[in-house]
């Protein structure tokens, strides 16, 4: 197989991964507390990557690296997780998805200190944040829980963009198995402790959801991963931050076919607007720290 079909199978395969985080979040809250759902998938992720790391000798690079890991762990994985599945209990699992797209204009307004904001740039940060003011008024105006979730999400794709930051100034060096498993058994001993306050009684959830939230540590955190690291080392990163465009129409489809959640003429709009944002303020092509790692 050559390198660019194996590239666009791995293109594929983590558009769809980080495309089905919102709608499998939304099945497993059903029955388990949020609380529960990231600890869980935090727990699944750390225990199929650790082997992982250890099999690669890699995780020797970690040395001397815990602060800034753990600082990592926080704001890519325990903070973000834990904002998504909070605010999905208020808002639909399409509107997350499409929300969380604002990442890449949040990661251009970041680095605007090495990387002047040119015309074609701000108009890109105008679309964007235009985009979202349009999603949040249609869909959640008026609906004061909806606005919670809604903001809690976009604080969510903030802290992403700042871990994107984070992983370029200091730990771009350490191989991505080892960071990753760094980060999530780090939130795993988080979060656990508190994961222990809201454990369902006996019997009272459903296999629906213990398969969801499997799904989550299994696919859309280790699985997801790992393959798009491995999709930078084959196609660039700019390619492989393309999936940022792809992931909100997987979770939007998902929602509606699956889940029936409403999809009006302002949210696509809205989402519209967000691509476009996303595209202008990403020219021209970033370095390759500087790429999206939302792992939702």
């Amino acid at each position: 197989m050559g390198v660019n079909r194996r590239a666009w199978l791995l293109f594929v395969l983590v558009s769809v991964l980080w495309g089905i985080p919102y709608f499998l979040i939304k099945i497993a809250i059903d029955d388990l507390s949020p609380m529960l759902v990231v600890a869980g998938r935090c727990a699944i992720a750390a225990a199929a990557l650790l082997p992982v790391a250890a099999l690669r000798g890699s995780l020797p690079a970690l040395r001397g690296r815990l602060p800034v890991t753990g600082l990592l762990a926080l704001v890519h994985i325990v903070g973000p997780f834990l904002l998504i599945t909070y605010g999905e209990q208020h808002i639909s699992s399409s509107l997350t998805g499409i929300l969380i797209a604002i990442e890449p204009v949040v990661i251009a307004l970041l680095m605007a200190g090495s990387e002047p904001i040119t015309n074609l740039r701000l108009a890109g940060l105008v679309a964007g944040f235009a985009g979202v003011v349009i999603l949040v008024g249609l869909d959640v105006s008026g609906d004061r829980w909806g606005l919670i979730g809604a903001g809690m999400v976009l604080l969510a794709a903030l802290s992403y963009a700042y871990a994107t930051k984070l992983v370029q100034q200091h730990v771009a060096d350490v191989p991505p198995d080892a960071l990753t498993a760094a980060t999530t058994t780090i939130s795993t001993l988080v979060l656990i402790p508190f994961a222990l306050f809201h454990l369902p009684p006996a019997g009272s959830v459903g296999a629906d959801s213990w398969l969801a939230l499997g799904g989550l540590g299994v696919l859309c955190t280790a699985l997801a991963m790992l393959a798009f690291y491995r999709l930078i080392g084959l196609a660039g990163s700019n390619k492989a931050g393309l999936v940022t465009y792809v992931n909100p129409v997987v979770a939007a489809l998902l929602g509606v076919a699956l889940l029936h959640e409403p999809v009006g003429v302002g949210t696509v709009a809205g989402f519209l607007l967000i691509v476009a944002g996303c595209w202008l303020s990403t020219r021209p092509a970033r370095s390759p720290a500087e790429i999206p790692v939302n792992a939702v």
